[in-house]
C-alpha cells in the first residue's frame, strides 16, 4: 500500500503518537483554539480519524486574553497500565500539566499542574520499566534555550528529582521538543533543534542511563530537509512509534507551501515516515532524510475511516468535533437547540481582532483547493450588527464577508483586516434568503454571494499570501468559519445558519 503525506493535513502541528495493542492515537497543537488538543485514532498510521478532545472544559483550559499563538502547545501523549496521559503547557498561563483519561475518547480529567515556568514548553513523559516515570522539556531562561529533565510522579505531579540539564543538540539553535525512549537497552534522546524555519530538523543521542552522559548520533540531524527541492519543508517536532511487526515509525510536522513561493496558509501539518536503524544502532528517519508525498505504507492492513463529512445541517445537538471557537466561548453566545436545525450566533460586542470571547465558530481549511459556503438568516438592527463568515489566520490578518446596514440599507460588507489594518467595501443587496460562499485556490479567496434563487456573484477577491504564516508569524493555519458581532455591543438578534458546507480536494501539496 502507498500513502500520502500529510497523512493529516491543515493545521494539525506537534504532532505526538503512542500504540495501544493495535491502536494508535496522535495528539497536536491547538494554541488559541477551544477545545483544546484534538485526539485521533487510527489502525494503520496512515488513515487516521478524530475521537475526542483532551481539554473540552474552561477549567482545563483558560484562552479569555492569550495572544495569538500562545496557550495550548505541544502535547506528548503516552499510555501505562491502562491509562492515556496527555502533558502540555498553556504558554504564558499555567506552565505545563498533565490530563489523564482511560477511555481516550474522554472525558479527561481536571489539570494537574506541574509547577514549571510558564514559558518552559515541549513537556514529555517517559514510563521506564524499572517503574520510574520522568519529564524532560524545554527550559527558557531569559531567551537561553536547553533541555532538561526530572523524575515525576505523574498522577500527583510531584517532582522526585532535582533538574537535570541534558543533551541539547548538535546545533545548539532552539532545541525543543524532547522525547526519551529505551530501545535495546539504550536511552534515545530525540529532539528538533536548528529554529522553526528551514533549517528546523531532527536529531538524537543515546545513553545507557535515562540522565546521560549523551551520544550523540554520527548521522545527525537524522531528518532535514533545507537544501532540497521539495515540496515539503521545515519536518522536524517527531515522535517515535513501534510497531507490533517490531519496526519503528515517525510523525512529525511539516508545511506544503504554494509552488514558487515560500507562503503556506494551512499551517504546519503532520506527516508519516519510516525509522530505520543502522547497523550501529541509530534510528534515522527515512534513511535518504528525505520524505516525499507518496510513500510505502506499513505493513499493516488498510483501516480506512468514512470521510469526514463537509456538509452540517446542525440537526443534533452537539457540534461536530472539527468545529472549534478561538478561545473560550461565552455560552450564551451560541446554540444548537434554540432554533432546532440551526446553528444560532448571537453576535457580542467582542470583534475578532480582540482577544475576548468573540461569537466565532470555524473549522480549518485542510486543502489548498476547496471551499466554504453556508446559508444566513440575520436581520441587523443598527449599523455595527454584522453576521457571516470570515477566513480568520489571527486576530490581526482576516478577511470577512458580512450582512449588515449601512444607512438604513441592507448590504454585505467585505473587510479585509491585514496585519491589523481595516480596508472596508459596502455592496448594496436586496431582501431575502442569502447564501456566502468563499473559493479557496494556492493564491486567491473568492468571495461570492447569492440572494435567493438568484444568481452566485462573486463580490470581491483576496490574496491568501496576506494569511500566510511568512506574513501573519505564529503557528496556527487558517480557519474558515461563522462569526457575528455587534462591534462593542451586542447584536439586538441573532445570525441564524441553517447549513455550513466544506469542500476541499485531496492532499498533495500547494501547486
Amino acid at each position: 500500500m502507498r500513502f500520502t503525506n500529510p497523512v493529516i493535513p491543515g493545521f494539525y502541528p506537534d504532532p505526538s503518537v503512542c500504540r495501544v495493542g493495535d491502536d494508535f492515537y496522535l495528539v497536536t497543537s491547538t494554541f488559541e483554539y477551544f477545545p483544546g488538543v484534538p485526539i485521533f485514532h487510527s489502525r494503520d498510521l496512515v488513515h487516521w480519524r478524530q475521537i475526542g478532545h483532551c481539554l473540552t472544559r474552561d477549567n482545563q483550559l483558560p484562552l479569555l486574553g492569550q495572544g495569538n499563538s500562545w496557550g495550548i502547545s505541544a502535547a506528548t501523549i503516552r499510555h501505562h497500565q491502562g491509562c492515556f496521559y496527555v502533558v502540555t503547557t498553556n504558554v504564558g498561563h499555567r506552565g505545563n500539566f498533565i490530563v489523564t483519561a482511560t477511555d481516550p475518547a474522554g472525558e479527561w480529567s481536571d489539570p494537574i499542574l506541574l509547577g514549571d515556568p510558564a514559558l518552559d514548553v515541549d513537556p514529555s513523559l517517559f514510563f521506564d520499566d524499572d517503574g520510574k516515570v520522568y519529564l524532560t522539556r524545554e527550559q527558557n531562561i531569559n531567551g537561553e534555550i536547553g533541555i532538561v529533565q526530572y523524575e515525576i510522579n505523574p498522577d500527583t505531579g510531584e517532582h522526585l528529582s532535582e533538574e537535570r540539564p541534558m543533551w541539547s543538540g548538535i546545533t545548539g539553535v532552539y532545541p525543543e521538543a524532547p522525547h526519551l525512549y529505551k530501545i535495546n537497552g539504550y536511552y534515545y534522546l530525540l529532539i528538533a533543534e536548528g529554529g522553526i524555519d528551514v533549517n528546523h530538523c531532527a536529531s538524537v543521542a543515546r545513553s545507557t542511563t535515562p540522565w546521560g552522559p549523551w551520544e550523540p548520533c554520527p548521522y545527525n540531524p537524522i531528518l532535514l530537509h533545507a537544501g532540497y527541492d521539495s515540496p515539503i519543508k521545515i519536518p522536524g517536532h517527531a515522535d517515535f512509534v513501534q510497531l507490533q511487526d517490531g519496526s519503528w515509525w515517525a510523525v512529525f510536522l511539516g508545511i506544503r507551501p504554494v509552488r514558487g513561493t515560500d507562503h503556506y496558509q494551512l499551517g504546519r501539518e503532520t506527516f508519516l515516515a519510516p525509522v530505520d536503524w543502522t547497523e550501529d544502532g541509530w534510528p534515522v528517519i527515512n534513511r535518504t532524510k528525505r520524505i516525499a508525498t507518496v510513500m510505502d505504507a506499513p505493513a499493516l492492513a488498510p483501516r480506512p475511516w468514512a470521510p469526514e463529512a463537509g456538509f452540517d445541517d446542525f440537526a443534533t445537538d452537539r457540534l461536530a468535533l472539527y468545529w472549534n471557537f478561538r478561545r473560550n466561548p461565552d455560552p450564551a453566545s451560541w446554540s444548537l437547540t434554540e432554533r432546532p436545525g440551526f446553528l444560532r450566533l448571537h453576535g457580542l460586542a467582542a470583534t475578532l481582532n480582540e482577544q475576548g470571547a468573540v461569537a466565532f465558530i470555524g473549522r480549518r481549511q485542510r486543502h489548498y483547493h476547496g471551499s466554504a459556503s453556508a446559508s444566513l438568516e440575520f436581520t441587523p438592527a443598527r449599523e455595527g450588527e454584522e453576521a457571516g463568515l470570515a477566513v480568520v489566520m489571527n486576530d490581526h490578518n482576516h478577511y470577512d464577508l458580512l450582512l449588515t446596514l449601512r444607512e438604513g440599507q441592507r448590504g454585505l460588507l467585505f473587510r479585509t483586516c491585514i496585519k491589523g489594518r481595516m480596508d472596508e467595501t459596502f455592496t448594496p443587496i436586496p431582501d431575502g434568503s442569502l447564501c456566502l460562499r468563499i473559493e479557496a485556490d494556492p493564491g486567491l479567496y473568492q468571495f461570492y454571494y447569492r440572494v435567493g434563487a438568484g444568481v452566485l456573484t462573486r463580490l470581491a477577491t483576496a490574496e491568501t499570501r496576506w494569511l500566510s504564516v511568512r506574513e501573519t508569524g505564529g503557528f496556527t493555519g487558517v480557519y474558515f468559519g461563522m462569526y457575528a458581532t455587534g462591534n462593542g455591543q451586542a447584536c439586538s438578534g441573532p445570525a441564524d445558519f441553517d447549513w455550513f458546507e466544506y469542500t476541499g480536494a485531496e492532499a498533495g501539496g500547494g501547486d
